[in-house]
């Protein structure tokens, strides 16, 4: 039977040891309570580090049992991984760079190794508990190197993985050494999740810059398998809050809050302390509301809670200390003897007091600088059982994106926070209740159980297209069967691609020669007993006849326009005509000039717009671009404009690959056919060979009609190789 394993950096429930032995505690957290429904059904299990350091074998097995009771598999770490892996490379490397604040991050080398060999731990972890079967869902920046490990070790698994802070742009991702290897570590997933399109965009243009690897449609051509990118934006539990705040506790709170309050208005800030949240940035917002609008002096206080976190690192301290100095200065600036303007509280809260806190507050800030989601957001629109209240959000939290009801600020604009401020203390009740009844109501339906059913739902999907969409690999059984089959035919036939297939690709096409061994591994082939190779080629026949022309070979050139038997002349597929070229070079002409790299290809009878050397981004823009371009003007003609791998070409309609390798077939009747080519010309000669061909699209992980794939140019060589003996 098959079992969902959940994967993170801590586990739901935390071991502490007092005087009186071991205590396990409950995780306070929205991904504890969303993911309860999942990992505590059945044989399901949630594996990650409990908290604590083990002082002996004893005690590792006593706690090992204990949480495999409750569905819960440990990770053990040591307090030097937890300092390089955890506080070194997580937490002063990647958090600071994913929330764009690179000036704090370290590029530590020991720091890295630790994080490669945690993550190696976990996956050790893992793979001690997975069947064949299970799904795994792996969560977090801690992780991000797991899921290509797993994928290593079992190919078939199903992986997804969910990232719960921001993504940035490729330009911060590039600046990291080990970028590459925590790209492709996620990339071990085949569903990737992130809380908003945005951070999505940045991961799809960090792949394409840094791995060149193609996207279309939130979907990611590995060299295995088609991965999927989509956002999943999180939720909370929206009945556990409501409730929480509808209970007598939290009521009792309130009333004990509001007696020390009397009639002072409460704007609410609650944050865990970390230089992200933009906390500074608000209590200078907050002083300036106080100077623009003296009226709100002694009638509005700031209520300022901070959950403790990581002030022993430096920038922490630095900022606890910032902030300690900002309330002192502002309380001593506006104190009266009723009434303080800040009330700054250093500590963690319960949730009915918690709740209470979210009743009395007629305002809401939540403005941090950067945030993945922010569910302090949600938690505040799910208190307000009256619907009266204000949410002040910023623009980059993720949240931002779902309650556009809020008052959304930039959270750098000390004059925009403090009107935006201003503005929720004068908003008449009616426009409250509008505002909050909406957001209550997405809150409410995009809850945290929805989160996770939507995640897992579409992870099985993705799986399952996979499935279906995905062309075998050529595996040994495979190969071994087409080698009997080859030598057991009688008249054979190989058709070649050869940019991409033959050789790899090169920036410049005209350096991409062949070497010697492609050239003597060609001839063997041709000298085999009652076997055909041709090479079926987008290049011009002056390059091929140079190239090649030497060997004793066939060629079908300029995708189908020209055709050589071996020692014959050069023969035209039809007859065409190339006058529409002096009428569309000019347009390409242009596009050239608009974009540094390309450069045009003129053939006989088609021309060919490359933009491998182009940037990425700008390359796909002016690829789009000129192909819109070029369709408007080739409509109703009898050309048509086709797309390669980094290339437009126009050319004559009703002529392709396909269509000279079925004439070839047809006048050379044979019982053995391998066909191999690697981009979409290609399928054109795959959709003409009959069933029982070995069509073999180069490349894997790519929709094809190619019966099989293999990964690369020199895995083709190698096979080719194999025919040899």
């Amino acid at each position: 039977m098959s079992r969902t394993l959940i994967v993170s950096n801590r586990l739901p429930t935390k071991v502490l040891r007092n005087d009186d032995g071991l205590t396990f505690q409950p995780s306070e957290g929205g991904l504890a309570t969303g993911l309860g429904s999942i990992y505590k059904q059945g044989e399901n299990l949630w594996i990650g580090w409990p908290g604590l350091f083990v002082q002996d074998a004893a005690e590792e097995e006593y706690i090992r049992t204990e949480l495999r009771a409750d569905n819960m598999a440990p990770v053990f770490l040591t307090k030097a991984e937890i300092r390089d892996f955890y506080e070194g490379f997580s937490n002063s490397t990647l958090w600071p760079t994913f929330h764009y604040f690179s000036e704090f991050a370290t590029y530590e080398q020991s720091h890295w190794d630790a994080y490669v060999r945690v993550n190696e731990k976990f996956c050790a972890a893992v793979l001690a508990q997975a069947g064949p079967e299970d799904t795994i869902w792996i969560h977090d920046y801690q992780l991000l190197l797991l899921p290509e490990m797993l994928r290593k070790a079992r190919p078939e698994a199903s992986i997804g993985f969910f990232l719960h802070i921001p993504f940035p742009s490729q330009e911060l991702i590039r600046v990291l050494p080990w970028r590459e290897q925590l790209l492709r570590g996620m990339l071990g997933a085949d569903l990737i999740g992130f809380h908003t399109f945005g951070y999505l965009r940045h991961f799809l243009s960090a792949v394409s810059h840094l791995l060149g690897l193609p996207a279309q449609n939130g979907q990611i051509e590995t060299a295995s398998r088609t991965v999927r990118v989509d956002a999943f934006p999180m939720g909370i539990d929206y009945e556990r809050y409501a409730l929480a705040a509808a209970s007598p506790e939290a009521q009792a709170h309130e009333a004990v809050y509001l007696e020390a309050l009397r009639d002072t208005r409460v704007i609410l800030s609650i944050d865990r302390l970390d230089y992200t949240k933009g906390i500074a940035q608000r209590l200078r917002a907050f002083d300036l509301l106080l100077q623009r609008y003296p009226e709100w002096r002694g009638q509005v206080s700031l209520i300022m809670l901070v959950v403790p976190s990581r002030d022993q690192v430096a920038q922490y301290a630095s900022l606890k200390e910032e902030i300690d100095e900002l309330v002192g200065r502002f309380n001593a600036q506006y104190r009266t003897i009723g009434w303080n303007p800040i009330l700054y509280f250093y500590r963690s809260l319960p949730l009915e007091e918690l709740a209470a806190l979210y009743r009395l507050a007629e305002v809401a800030l939540v403005t941090p600088i950067r945030d993945g989601m922010n569910l302090v957001a949600k938690e505040y629109v799910a208190s307000k059982i009256d619907q009266r209240g204000v949410l002040i959000l910023s623009e980059r939290a993720g949240a931002a994106r779902e309650l556009s009801d809020a008052i959304i600020i930039n959270p750098t604009d000390m004059g925009q926070l403090a009107e935006a401020m201003h503005e929720a203390l004068v908003m008449t009740e009616d426009e409250q209740v509008a505002r909050m009844t909406a957001m209550q109501a997405l809150v409410k339906r995009y809850n945290i159980f929805a989160w996770t059913k939507l995640f897992m739902n579409q992870l099985a999907y993705t799986k399952m297209k996979q499935h279906t969409l995905a062309t075998e690999m050529l595996t040994p059984v495979v190969t071994t069967q087409l080698l009997a089959d080859y030598h057991g035919a009688k008249q054979r036939l190989l058709l070649l691609d050869y940019d991409g297939t033959l050789v790899g690709f090169h920036p410049n096409p005209q350096r991409a020669e062949p070497d010697q061994e492609l050239r003597l591994l060609l001839r063997a082939l041709s000298e085999l007993p009652d076997t055909r190779v041709v090479v079926i080629s987008g290049r011009d026949r002056a390059t091929l006849t140079k190239w090649l022309g030497h060997l004793p070979i066939d060629f079908i050139a300029e995708h189908g326009v020209w055709l050589r038997a071996a020692g014959q002349e050069w023969e035209l597929f039809q007859a065409l005509r190339n006058d529409w070229m002096r009428d569309l070079r000019p347009v390409l002409e242009l596009y050239v000039a608009r974009t540094a790299g390309s450069f045009i290809e003129e053939k006989d009878f088609s021309l060919v717009w490359h933009y491998r050397r182009v940037d990425t981004d700008l390359g796909e823009v002016r690829a789009r671009e000129l192909l819109a371009h070029l369709s408007f003007m080739t409509a109703n003609t009898d050309l048509q404009v086709m797309e390669g791998n980094k290339v437009l070409e126009i050319k004559n309609a009703g002529i392709n690959k396909g269509t000279a390798a079925a004439r070839w077939l047809a006048a050379n009747p044979v019982d053995f056919i391998l066909a191999l080519g690697d981009d979409r010309t290609d399928e054109d000669t795959f959709r003409a060979m009959p069933p029982e061909a070995y069509t073999v699209r180069v490349g894997a992980g790519v929709r094809s009609l190619a019966r099989f794939n293999i990964s690369s140019p020199t895995e083709v060589r190698q096979l080719l190789r194999k025919l040899l003996v």
